[in-house]
């Protein structure tokens, strides 16, 4: 009724029924609402909105849609939060940045807040706002203990943990994300493998997996035949076992994607499909998507065939295990491994030229990505820097022609992974960055020859990381799309995601695509709802690790460390020595210059924020 009412008065609908009329009179007491003749209206001190809590401030939406969208700091709230229908009383004083105070909540939407308790007071775990409004006693709630908390009732729901205890993290993140669903999910799995009379036996081919040596899901195979000069590229047949609309299908769409975490892999499928029945295992027959690539004598593709297969992996290889066999450095082998190493070695000179045309229109990025290792104290041990290497590259390779040709052969409407050509804006941005550093750079012709030239000028700088990370920055955000607007980064002019239906709704969505000639009803949706939920993902991901890391911090304090500025505007810097990835809000910034290296001295942790401050040591 509240909502409705004040519609009414701001859009000038003055017929009020008689209950609403008594409920106005409260307003029109206290001078919030005035009369004007016969009219009622909303007194211009006042403001009536949906409040958005964003991640440094919260926002009134409106209810009129007429004003401008205002800013409200945390401190103005008045125990307000995020999608209340509240009542704000502008500030006048042109010296204060907030425009606005909460001064009632009108309305409260029911819906879970994750809280704790911190000197004898409820505080959000997203941005630390104090609910000063929930007046009674938790007597069961100590300092630090974080709770699931009914928005309306205040009724606790349930005990996540304490602040204090690193096991709390993954849940907390979970929370904050609304992805705790993943932990209590079960399913009946009944999985079995019987059309093989309808596919195309492959299993005396010795396909190999190449990953991670801790990977437990294996969705890709390779296999090259030298004589045919053709690549097979065998992916995990997911949309076999995954039927369309059925309970678990829903439930991939809603997850979207894994979860990556340090510790564990929260899957996108449960453990019986993405672990075994789905998983292309060494030494089992397993269900297969396959693509059989052509090449010609100048290693470009000639033609495909895309087939449903049966294979079986002769031989599980990590990373390393191949890099040490392209380095020259593996001694010992057994028979299948040279069985399988006699097309490997060749397979990785035909794409290293793949590799080198595709670079041409694409970006080789020198990056570096860290992985924390947590103990069994869910504590940072270590960080594991991973690069690509040569096995990675070979793999990569392989990978992309196969979803290039999987995104040749569907419609004109499909599931197209797309990526813009960053704006003028951030281009020009990025060539005043650059000649901060002193590499001298200017625009070009084009986006590719600017960036490309960039890289030129910088190769031979202690800085090509760096610079190759701002070129990173200066790029919008990849995505998925019903049409075909090709891939800058990539520089393909038409591009899918094939190749990970174990840990991806998208390729799932391509598989039966592929398989049925037929597009999905809703596909721009699917397209928007699982963009959205790979950003929230990574979003998941970051906080889970900033907080990891402040742990760290949290037990170094007083400690001095070595950074580099990474933010001159904000004033943080990142460690690069020991743990690397760590940011800090440095304390003292004098407007050091972009990716000056400094000593910095660990000084407060806020395990709740994952602030973590230091100051330089001149």
């Amino acid at each position: 009724m509240i909502k409705k009412l004040f519609n009414k008065l701001l859009k000038k609908k003055q017929n009020f029924s008689e209950e609403e009329l008594t409920y106005l009179q409260t307003f029109l007491d206290e001078k919030i609402v005035v009369q004007e003749e016969n009219d009622y209206c909303l007194n211009t001190k006042y403001r009536v909105g949906v409040l958005k809590v964003e991640n440094k401030h919260a926002v009134l939406e409106d209810l009129d849609n007429v004003h401008k969208n205002m800013r409200l700091d945390f401190e103005s709230l008045n125990g307000a939060y995020d999608n209340d229908l509240v009542l704000v009383k502008r500030t006048f004083n042109p010296r204060v940045k907030s425009k606005g105070k909460v001064v009632r909540v009108l309305d409260s939407s029911e819906h879970s807040l994750l809280l704790y308790m911190h000197k004898n007071k409820l505080h959000t775990v997203k941005e630390s706002i104090c609910l000063e409004h929930i007046k009674q006693k938790f007597p069961q709630l100590k300092e630090g203990d974080v709770c699931l908390m009914n928005s309306k009732t205040h009724e606790i729901l349930e005990m996540i943990g304490n602040i204090f205890d690193p096991s709390v993290d993954e849940k907390i993140s979970l929370h904050l994300y609304n992805e705790a669903f993943r932990l209590d999910e079960t399913f009946d799995i009944d999985a079995k493998m019987d059309d093989s009379n309808q596919r195309v036996d492959l299993t005396h081919l010795a396909f190999c997996t190449i990953d991670p040596a801790s990977a437990k899901d294996h969705d890709d195979a390779i296999y090259y035949d030298n004589e045919e000069h053709a690549i097979y590229v065998a992916i995990a047949d997911v949309s076999y076992y995954v039927q369309e609309e059925t309970p678990l299908d829903k439930a991939a769409y809603l997850k979207s994607t894994s979860i990556y975490l340090p510790n564990k892999v929260l899957p996108m499928l449960p453990n019986e499909l993405s672990e075994e029945m789905c998983s292309l295992k060494e030494g089992v027959n397993r269900y297969a998507y396959v693509f059989k690539i052509y090449l010609d004598e100048k290693n470009s593709v000639k033609k495909s065939e895309l087939f449903e297969a049966i294979i079986n992996s002769h031989k599980k290889f990590s990373y390393e295990h191949i890099d040490s066999l392209l380095e020259g450095a593996l001694k010992k082998r057994t028979q299948i491994e040279d069985r399988i190493f006699d097309y490997i070695i060749p397979l990785y000179e035909v794409t290293k030229d793949i590799r080198r045309k595709r670079l041409f229109h694409g970006y080789d990025f020198r990056t570096v990505e860290y992985r924390l290792q947590l103990n069994k104290n869910q504590k940072v041990e270590a960080i594991v820097t991973e690069t690509s290497t040569a096995s990675h590259q070979l793999i990569e390779e392989c990978m992309l022609l196969a979803n290039i040709e999987a995104s040749k052969k569907v419609s004109t409407v499909g599931i197209y992974r797309i990526h813009d050509e960053p704006s003028l804006q951030a281009i020009s941005k990025l060539i005043d960055d650059v000649n901060l550093l002193g590499i001298k750079a200017k625009i070009k012709g084009s986006v590719h020859e600017t960036i490309t030239h960039i890289q030129d000028r910088a190769k031979d700088s202690v800085l090509r990381e760096e610079v190759d990370e701002l070129i990173i920055q200066s790029q919008t955000q990849a995505k998925y799309s019903s049409k075909n607007l090709g891939h800058f980064g990539l520089g393909f002019k038409s591009y899918s995601h094939f190749t990970s239906p174990i840990r991806r709704y998208s390729d799932l969505v391509l598989h039966r695509m592929l398989k049925t000639k037929k597009v999905p009803s809703g596909i721009d949706e699917v397209c928007d709802h699982i963009s959205k939920q790979e950003r929230k993902v990574d979003m998941l991901v970051w906080d889970l690790e900033a907080r990891k890391y402040a742990r760290w911090a949290k037990e170094h304090i007083g400690e001095a460390f070595k950074a580099q500025v990474v933010d001159e505007e904000r004033g943080l810097a990142k460690f690069y020595q020991e743990m690397p990835g760590l940011r800090v809000q440095i304390d003292n910034f004098k407007g050091q210059k972009l990716f000056t290296k400094l000593k910095v001295v660990l000084k407060d942790v806020d395990i709740v924020s994952k602030k973590i401050v230091a100051s330089i040591k001149y």
